[in-house]
């Protein structure tokens, strides 16, 4: 004060930040003195000056200072208030100093020791302007107050208050700015799945940069016309990795390679989309038909099928036996710094051991495991044998393709979900963003739903792990509908199959011809079906070895006159390694071919009709040098048979001779 030359009282908020210093280091440097003295001028400009700025002090005690401003009862009463509600829903560590603090800093800044005066706009102000550690407690107190109904929604500062850098990377730089707002006008209007609206968004994203780029003169949708249109679906053919993208670090190491041809078929899906909705909405004119000016190049489109991408039997059975001997050792992090390993496990080893149930043996999609709703399991009395162990059917929730429906899958998955249910909390009820109704979710942990990434970033690579196989194979890495399409093919291949249509339900796929994406026919079962139908062997059933008794006591067979006879059916072969043929039925111009006399008509026929080919039809040299030698080899079976005795006892020859029939 005497620096100042005016009392405390008539300091100004912005004398009160000078002296306060930014940190305690500091104040000492400056002022001298030990201990908590900083902390003491806070707490009387707070309470005795008014003064609000706690977010712009630096670093400082929240728990220190809000004993002093409010005394350690109020503090302590506030803090039991919210860690008895955290407990109720799963939070074992009463120890949570990113809670703590969040709360200390949020009553400070609302000027009150209760909890029920907290407000959204203060815990946001927390978020943006608090410590970095401190933002995770936030959200985590959010949600604590909206169960103990003292807020209406929760804080997800990962999504809709996220800090963002200067430099970050945006997905709309370098697009027009009418193009951008065609594209945000049509992604407000859609009414699809959020996720399919996104990805088409960016795809749009990417043809405005083409835009920009070869056709500056072009900023909206209704100046397109058949030819650019035509021209981009030439482009989008040729497309590689990375092109016509905002550079950023996705992608790095593959950029600049070849496009796969179903990702350039999900663009031009994307885009088409797009102008078929402004056209049907009426916002631009109908200068062309999207449909067929962007549709898939027959070129792409033949290079698309089913290829389901399987997991390899022996290391599937290796993940089977690590999903069925899961144990609290195997939920441990390898500790990357000191005490890390001593932290609580994320989640419950018995809700692991559920999830994993259902991703081995349950075939479900990713969205449908973590949607299921408590109850979901039923057991089912057999129809016949009431001894027999009853069916465990699963209630699968609404998905992408199909309603609601039920399901029968192993028990192993029924035994898993009733022990997580039994030591699942209870939660407050929560609204299913697909269907709107209010539902009880199966998976939910301290408030929170399991998070969507959480298989494919924590399960999948933890079973890996335990049984020692690598993430990736052969056809990539291994995810979670990566199990769907191993399961359906382990069922289409077994010894008593599903079929198709039962595969199909089982699945709630929509159509057979999405089942067949997930579907692969093994070389085994293929190789045994080709040997159930005995292709080979009916044809060497139908020959019949014929030996002409004649020419062997004759001594005929002795000079290399023919004496077996092969009979094809329609004639027959003296070619003694017949089993050896490379050229096996196809006879006609074989010079060991004899053909029988009831071949003649069938020779006679053939004949005329590739003469009449000859004659009517206008064909190449090639072409009519093949019907010429087809009809040279019929002309020589007939005269083959022309020394045959017929009937009445003459040869096709004596009859020409005398006239006569």
């Amino acid at each position: 004060m005497q620096y100042r030359g005016i009392a405390y009282w008539g300091w100004s908020t912005d004398d009160w930040l000078d002296v306060m210093c930014s940190s305690e280091a500091a104040f000492r440097s400056r002022y001298g003195g030990n201990g908590n003295c900083r902390q003491y001028v806070i707490a009387v400009a707070y309470l005795l000056c008014g003064f609000d700025r706690i977010t712009e002090i630096g670093r400082f005690f929240p728990y220190r200072l809000a004993i002093k401003v409010f005394g350690r009862e109020a503090v302590e009463h506030a803090n039991r208030q919210v860690f008895d509600e955290m407990s109720k829903v799963g939070f074992k560590s009463v120890h949570r100093p990113s809670v703590s603090n969040a709360l200390y800093t949020a009553l400070l800044i609302q000027c009150s020791p209760c909890i029920e005066d907290l407000t959204l706009h203060t815990l946001q102000q927390v978020a943006r302007t608090g410590a970095a550690f401190i933002r995770s407690g936030v959200a985590t107190l959010s949600r604590t107050l909206v169960r103990l109904k003292l807020l209406a929604h929760g804080l997800d500062h990962r999504v809709n208050d996220r800090r963002r850098p200067v430099d970050e990377y945006r997905a709309t730089d370098g697009i027009p700015d009418e193009w951008l707002q065609w594209c945000e006008r049509w992604r407000a209007t859609a009414v699809r799945a959020a996720s399919s609206i996104t990805g088409d968004y960016y795809a749009l994203l990417k043809c405005g940069r083409w835009i920009a780029e070869i056709h500056p003169e072009i900023n909206s949708p209704a100046d397109w016309t058949r030819a650019t249109a035509l021209e981009y679906v030439a482009t989008v053919a040729r497309m590689t990795i990375g092109q016509w993208s905002n550079p950023g670090g996705m992608y790095l190491k593959q950029r600049g390679g070849p496009l796969k041809p179903a990702a350039k078929a999900s663009h031009l899906r994307s885009v088409r989309s797009f102008f078929r909705d402004l056209q049907e909405w009426e916002w631009i004119p109908q200068r062309f038909d999207p449909v067929r000016a962007l549709g898939l190049p027959r070129a792409v489109g033949v290079l698309i099928g089913p290829q389901p991408r399987v997991v390899a039997d022996d290391a599937w059975a290796k993940l089977m036996w690590t999903g069925l001997n899961l144990s609290e050792e195997d939920l441990k992090p390898t500790p990357s710094r000191q005490g890390c390993a001593d932290q609580p496990t994320r989640y419950p080893i018995t809700m692991i051991r559920a999830l994993a149930a259902l991703w081995l043996f349950a075939g479900l999609r990713r969205d449908e495991s973590l949607r299921l709703r408590i109850g979901c399991i039923r057991w089912q009395p057999g129809p016949h044998d009431v001894a027999a162990s009853p069916t465990c059917c699963l209630d699968v929730p609404v998905n992408k393709t199909s309603t609601a429906f039920t399901k029968p899958v192993d028990a192993v998955v029924g035994h898993a979900v009733e022990a997580w249910e039994r030591e699942r909390l209870p939660h407050p009820s929560m609204t299913d963003a697909k269907t709107g109704s209010v539902v009880d979710y199966l998976f939910v942990h301290r408030g929170r739903r399991v998070g969507g990434a959480y298989l494919n970033r924590a399960l999948i690579p933890l079973l890996c792990r335990k049984a020692g196989i690598p993430l990736e194979d052969a056809r990539g890495r291994i995810t979670s509908h990566r199990a769907r399409a191993t399961i359906a093919s382990q069922l289409f291949n077994a010894r008593e199959p599903l079929g198709l249509f039962e595969l199909q339900a089982w699945l709630g796929h929509a159509s057979p011809q999405s089942t067949q994406h997930y579907v692969t026919v093994t070389p085994t079962k293929l190789a045994g079906a080709i040997e159930r139908a005995g292709y080979f062997e009916r044809n060497l059933r139908t020959i019949a070895v014929l030996v002409d008794q004649d020419a062997v006591r004759s001594g005929a067979a002795a000079r290399g006159e023919p004496w077996r006879y092969y009979d094809l059916g329609h004639g027959l072969c003296t070619y003694d390694f017949f089993d050896q043929c490379p050229h096996r039925m196809a006879c006609a111009k074989c010079s060991f071919y004899l053909p029988k006399e009831s071949a003649k008509a069938q020779a006679l026929e053939a004949g005329a009709n590739l003469t009449r080919m000859l004659q009517e039809i206008p064909l190449q040299d090639a072409e009519r040098a093949a019907v010429e030698d087809g009809i040279e080899a019929m002309e020589k079976l007939v005269d083959s048979l022309s020394d045959t005795i017929t009937p009445d006892g003459r040869t096709p020859n004596a009859i020409k001779k005398t006239g006569r029939p």
